[in-house]
């Protein structure tokens, strides 16, 4: 996956807390065996309402979600990651995130920027009186701006889920980094114990 530094652009306001992962995206999404084509499902119950934050006009340019604490709760699906990202949002800035989920979006490349209850509330605030300003997410130095209202919060981002995002670091990527020392392993193993395919001489 591409590392992100910084991501710029239109923010959406999801001012609901304990948003939770079947709100996000319905169990009868869970069907699909690919990792794209869930945005049109994409918090599908509330798009009802026509509303919905997601439905104003110009929503499918938006890269940034702004939402209340505790988000992304309830089970532990990764389709909820997808269904965001499939949208367009690489941001999701909240005063808090369920673990399973804050995960779930550090090993798909999308950044769970954990701000203050009182500076998501500004945030939320300057959003409402200007739906079109630009919001400013710099995974580097830890800061969600809004610079045409002057407003710059810090988030709460670990160091190593930061490391990954800035390297653009998936499961599988991370594993690669000791693909030398694994094959080296392989390699020293008694012949008669089962082998990494990869590893594994020919048949003849």
């Amino acid at each position: 996956m591409a590392g992100i530094k910084q991501v710029a652009g239109h923010a959406l306001a999801l001012d609901r807390r304990d948003v939770d992962t079947d709100q996000i995206i319905p169990a009868s999404w869970l069907k699909r065996v690919e990792r794209t084509g869930f945005a049109p499902g994409l918090f599908g119950a509330w798009r009802n309402d026509p509303e919905f934050v997601l439905n104003r006009p110009g929503a499918d340019q938006a890269k940034v979600l702004v939402a209340g604490a505790n988000f992304g709760c309830g089970s532990s699906r990764e389709h909820a990651v997808w269904a965001l990202q499939d949208f367009g949002f690489q941001v999701v800035v909240a005063p808090s995130f369920a673990d399973i989920f804050r995960g779930n979006c550090i090993s798909s490349g999308l950044v769970p920027a954990q701000a203050t209850e009182e500076g998501v509330r500004r945030l939320f605030a300057e959003l409402a009186a200007d739906e079109a300003a630009e919001v400013v997410v710099d995974v580097a130095a830890r800061t969600v701006s809004i610079p045409s209202a002057g407003i710059t919060e810090p988030f709460e981002l670990a160091d190593f889920a930061q490391w990954r995002l800035l390297e653009g670091l998936d499961d599988v990527a991370l594993s690669l980094r000791h693909e030398a020392a694994i094959s080296a392993y392989e390699g020293s193993r008694a012949g008669w114990l089962p082998t990494l395919a990869a590893n594994a001489p020919a048949t003849p």
